[in-house]
């Protein structure tokens, strides 16, 4: 991932005259620094080959004015930006439970919603001004030209009893949310910097509780995978605006603490959805999100984190030329709503995967992507087996390069071997 700088900042990039700040282990973070004085001179406006799919890069980038003495009235417009993004976020991914239904989801429903879709319906619902009802965007009207029978399905999960009760715990969540974002948006124009704190902690109290009735277990009670990952991806998005509450304070080894709960969350929950497929439709609507979301999600959370902790670890003359620097307020460039149009690469990758593998492997390719320690156990593995079958080039350094369809691939082959031996 590259950092985007304003054309200003790539030119005395460009010249020597600025240099990218980079973390203790060779990162490139999003500071740029006077390459004679060491004063930081800028920071980026965006980023460049990532579109996360519930992560949010603003969150990153705009954190910076907290560090520097209290100074994020400067860029309240710019953090509001940011946090708007996270609730329109949920607001989205939690309408799209609304289509998928509880029990055995429609094929219809689930390709109406899956990954591609529901990148389309960021734009779509932005531009129709759809109604919000407790808490629910009303997707009848964007979902509309799909046909009849997915209206029909929609309207049927909306009378379903079971959801209704999930609906009402959703919205009671979403309600407390929504409140907690209102109130940090006039928490970060408070001039005083102790009551401001306050307020943030009271803003932080709330999520908390917000988080508490998203994670309430009858929420995941008799639902397929793909509605369990959607209400779990509800979950991370909170969980990052806890952790920019503490980034508004100051506080970076708290939001790495918080980052780092927030990544295993994220890995544990895809792995359960995994789990959870019991169809092809959900195979189907599973593969290409938690791609994405390993591929970019994480990725930006892992940056996010980087920083938190390079701040943190600052010595004292560091520390002080942080606070003491001048950066102007930027204005944040988003993702291109262009991009959204496009059929995903973690579509095609899937439809490519679909013709020379199986779902067995398939899932088990993201069971690998997702828990390091189980990639491990298979390369182990195969390794093993490959030199007691006398494929001695299938040792552990190459296969640590290999990716996880190769692995997968091969630990099914090996499986397979195995058992013909039998």
């Amino acid at each position: 991932m590259l950092f985007q700088f304003s054309t200003e900042i790539q030119r005395r990039l460009a010249t020597g005259e600025l240099v990218q700040v980079l973390s203790k282990n060779g990162v490139p973070l999003s500071l740029v620094r006077d390459a004679v004085t060491g004063q930081f001179k800028g920071q980026a406006i965006g980023v460049t080959g990532l579109n996360p799919f519930t992560a949010m890069p603003g969150l990153i980038i705009d954190g910076w004015n907290a560090y520097q003495g209290g100074k994020i009235l400067d860029q309240g417009r710019q953090t509001l930006q940011a946090v708007n993004a996270l609730a329109q976020a949920v607001n989205l991914l939690q309408a799209t439970t609304a289509v998928i239904g509880v029990g055995v989801a429609a094929t219809a429903a689930l390709a109406a919603v899956n990954l591609y879709q529901t990148l389309k319906l960021r734009q779509e619902v932005a531009s129709l001004r759809l109604e919000v009802k407790d808490g629910f965007i009303e997707l009848k009207q964007a979902l509309r030209a799909q046909g009849l029978e997915l209206i029909a399905h929609i309207d049927r999960v909306a009378e379903d009893v079971e959801f209704r009760h999930h609906r009402t715990i959703l919205a009671q969540a979403y309600g407390l949310f929504n409140q907690a974002l209102v109130r940090l948006q006039a928490a970060i124009t408070v001039q005083d910097l102790a009551l401001r704190h306050a307020d943030i902690t009271s803003v932080r109290d709330m999520l908390f509780q917000a988080l508490a009735d998203y994670d309430n277990p009858q929420l995941l009670k008799n639902i397929n995978a793909a509605a369990y990952i959607r209400r779990r991806e509800c979950v991370w998005a909170i969980q990052q605006a806890i952790a920019f509450t503490y980034q508004l304070q100051g506080q970076p080894s708290s939001v790495s603490h918080q980052l780092q709960t927030l990544c295993t969350t994220i890995r544990n929950d895809s792995l359960a959805a995994v789990d959870q497929i019991s169809s092809q439709a959900e195979l189907d609507f599973l593969f290409p999100e938690i791609v994405r979301i390993h591929d970019h999600d994480l990725q930006v959370l892992n940056l996010w984190q980087t920083q938190s902790d390079w701040v943190a670890t600052l010595q004292p003359d560091e520390k002080s030329l942080l606070q003491h620097s001048e950066l102007n307020p930027i204005d944040l460039k988003m993702p291109s709503t262009d991009s959204w149009l496009d059929v995903p690469s973690e579509q095609t990758l899937y439809e490519e995967l679909q013709l020379k593998s199986n779902n067995v492997t398939l899932c088990n390719q993201l069971r690998l992507m997702m828990s390091p320690n189980m990639r491990l156990e298979y390369a182990s593995t195969i390794s093993q087996q490959a030199q007691s079958s006398g494929l001695k080039a299938l040792t552990m350094d190459n296969l640590e390069a290999a990716s996880a369809y190769t692995i997968a691939n091969l630990h099914h082959y090996f499986q397979i071997e195995e058992g013909a031996l039998k």
